[in-house]
């Protein structure tokens, strides 16, 4: 008998606002794993911790991006983790990129509070936590195997 709570839960997420999230987060994957590629592959010596950074968030990018478009239990609870870091991520590259700017002589992904890309990096895992508890219908929590 098909498990009818977890195509629900997966439906949910994936649909309205978490298809605009799911291409966001496919959209920041591409574009911070290939800013990153291209920085370290042709000057990493110029600011090795920017450019790593901006790999660290393609990372989470597309962990952000599989675990949304998946949805199902395992998957939302790890997009959740991947939120969380995002935002903490955010957040300390920002004041730090504030705080000691030679040691951020290129801007990363996160710098700023994503001001390069419409203040866009520190929306979205906000939204995207909002997206998951929203279409969280206490199902997650309760699944069997969960």
């Amino acid at each position: 008998m098909p498990d009818t709570t977890r195509t629900d839960l997966q439906t949910a997420t994936r649909s309205g606002i978490g298809r605009v999230l799911i291409a966001l987060y496919a959209l920041f994957s591409v574009a911070a794993a290939s800013r990153s590629a291209v920085q370290i592959g042709t000057r990493f010596d110029d600011a090795p911790v920017a450019y790593l950074l901006s790999a660290f968030a393609a990372l989470v990018y597309i962990v952000g991006t599989v675990c949304l478009a998946r949805a199902s239990v395992v998957s939302r609870r790890i997009a959740t983790i991947s939120c969380v870091v995002e935002i903490v991520g955010v957040l300390a590259v920002s004041i730090a990129s504030y705080a000691v700017p030679q040691e951020f002589p290129e801007p990363t992904v996160w710098s700023h509070f994503g001001s390069g890309y419409l203040f866009i990096p520190v929306i979205l895992p906000i939204a995207a936590l909002w997206w998951l508890r929203r279409t969280d219908t206490g199902r997650s929590r309760t699944s069997p195997g969960a």
